[in-house]
């Protein structure tokens, strides 16, 4: 796509056009109305210099952008001079929003979903609206571009041909290490984003959970203080004391090997825990089982333990 520079010579009563358009570096540029549909536009995930240029030409030509925080949107248009009217669409306003973008969509309006950052509907509200638009018979676009996941990927040094993407991890503890037990035993590159003030906690649950795998930390990708640390989990978690927590995070862990170790009697124990606390002995072992690659009998003779320690019982079902 070649965007076209505005002419000099436009007659103020065909002005409100040529209204619609971009700016780079001073250059003004045309951009047609954007024909009815929603479009579903990737944005920078740090370096606004990351963008296309038809994200930019069908983020001006829109009647609406729908976004999570107009705020941080409109740093994008201003940078671009976009004067497309910003609508918040975020998780907390979703359910009555989109009732209005459908009616607008209706009547052949056009319509960008945005989010913060990256690319739409990864661990970003989204896939609803598409639904239902879609249901609707509207039309839906997508428009590539930027995603923390697929950049963490390419510098993390670490197998592509195969991935799981996670997203973010349950916050609490027992709960993030049960989830970390049933990711160790997926057979491919995991992806998962995680908050500065749980990175350390993260890493030093990977470390006793995955062993020591190859790992990247991924901070700040294309921004100014863009970091990436490659090494096993092992030295990661010991040199997480001293790990910038600021910013934002990608981990990306290497598929386990055909030799890995087993899942961790500490790691285990959580998991039986877990599973104990709302099913039967039979149920957690079972579980249990399936996930940690051990003996059966062992685990049984563990779980019957634990049992008695939380129900002061036999551990009998």
């Amino acid at each position: 796509m070649r965007a076209k520079p505005a002419p000099t010579n436009t007659p103020e009563s065909l002005a409100e056009p040529a209204a619609r358009g971009f700016s780079i570096d001073a250059h003004r540029f045309v951009a047609p109305k954007a024909a009815a549909g929603l479009y579903l536009v990737a944005t920078p995930i740090g370096n606004l210099g990351d963008i296309t240029l038809r994200a930019l030409q069908t983020l001006a030509g829109v009647d609406i952008i729908a976004c999570e925080d107009t705020r941080i949107t409109r740093r994008l248009t201003e940078r671009y001079a976009i004067s497309a009217q910003l609508k918040p669409y975020h998780e907390h306003n979703a359910e009555a929003a989109r009732p209005k973008i459908l009616e607008r969509l209706s009547q052949g309006g056009s319509i960008a979903l945005v989010s913060d950052a990256g690319t739409p509907l990864i661990s970003d509200p989204g896939f609803k609206l598409v639904r239902e638009v879609s249901a609707a018979g509207h039309a839906v676009f997508a428009l590539p571009g930027p995603s923390s996941v697929l950049a963490a990927l390419s510098v993390a040094a670490l197998p592509t041909d195969r991935f799981f993407f996670e997203g973010f991890l349950p916050a609490k503890s027992v709960a993030r290490r049960t989830r970390l037990s049933e990711l160790a035993r997926i057979d491919a590159t995991l992806v998962m984003f995680e908050s500065g003030n749980r990175v350390q906690d993260t890493l030093s649950d990977l470390a006793e959970i995955m062993g020591d795998r190859e790992a990247a930390i991924c901070r700040e990708l294309t921004k100014l203080h863009e970091e990436i640390s490659r090494a096993p989990l092992s030295e990661l978690t010991r040199d997480a004391a001293t790990l910038e927590t600021r910013g934002e995070f990608v981990l990306v862990i290497a598929p386990p090997s055909a030799d890995s170790q087993a899942m961790t009697p500490d790691a285990l124990d959580d998991l039986l825990r877990t599973q104990l606390a709302t099913n039967s002995v039979k149920d957690a072992v079972a579980h249990a089982v399936e996930l940690s690659g051990r003996p059966r009998r062992e685990i049984y003779a563990r779980a019957l333990e634990l049992a008695k320690d939380l129900r002061g019982d036999d551990g009998q079902d």
